[in-house]
C-alpha cells in the first residue's frame, strides 16, 4: 500500500542538515537533497520541505528518524490511503514529538472511545486542557510564525505521478 505526504523541516542547525537528508532517504530507500534556505524566525537554522512517498507508515518512520535530533522543529505528514487513517506528527524542542489521525482535508480527527474516555476521567477546566493536548495546539502555537516564514518557499517533489 503507498501513500505520500509532507516533510516540512522548520528549524535545523546548518551542521545537521545532511543528518536530516540521510534520516529521510533512510526511511524511503533513496538519496534525498533537500533545498535548504535560512529561516528567519531563528538566526542561523536552515529550513526546506519535501514531499515524498512510500509505504503507508513512512510517515511515522520519517518522524521517528528525526526525532534523533532533539533541536528539530518539524511536522510529517501522511496522506490517508485505502484502510489507514492520514496522519501528521509534529515534534518541538521541549515539547517533543505529537502525533494525531488526520481527515481527508487535514482535520485531526478524535476517535469516538478517546473522546468518551477523557470526558469521564476530565472535568471542568482539565477537559479543555485535555482536548489542547490531544489537538496539538501547543505544538501547533509553537509552529505557527515558522510556518508562515516558509510561505513562498522553494518546494521539492520526491514523488512520480502517473
Amino acid at each position: 500500500m503507498s501513500t505520500r505526504g509532507v516533510v516540512f523541516v522548520h528549524s535545523s542547525p546548518t551542521a545537521v542538515c545532511p543528518h536530516v537528508e540521510w534520516a529521510i532517504s533512510g526511511v524511503l530507500g533513496a538519496r534525498v537533497s533537500l533545498e535548504w534556505s535560512p529561516q528567519p524566525v531563528v538566526s542561523g537554522q536552515m529550513r526546506a520541505e519535501c514531499s515524498w512517498s512510500g509505504p503507508a507508515g513512512s510517515g511515522g518512520a520519517i518522524a521517528g528518524a528525526l526525532r534523533a535530533w532533539s533541536m528539530l522543529r518539524f511536522e510529517v505528514t501522511e496522506d490517508p490511503s485505502t484502510g489507514m487513517d492520514g496522519e501528521r506528527f509534529a515534534h518541538v524542542p521541549g515539547l517533543g514529538m505529537w502525533r494525531g489521525r488526520t481527515s481527508a482535508n487535514g482535520d485531526v480527527v478524535l476517535p469516538e472511545d478517546q473522546i468518551r474516555s477523557i470526558m469521564a476521567e476530565c472535568s471542568g477546566a482539565q477537559l479543555p486542557r485535555r482536548l489542547d493536548q490531544l489537538l496539538g495546539t501547543a505544538w501547533d502555537d509553537e509552529l505557527e510564525s515558522f510556518r508562515f516564514a516558509g510561505d513562498g518557499g522553494a518546494v521539492t517533489w520526491l514523488h512520480q505521478v502517473g
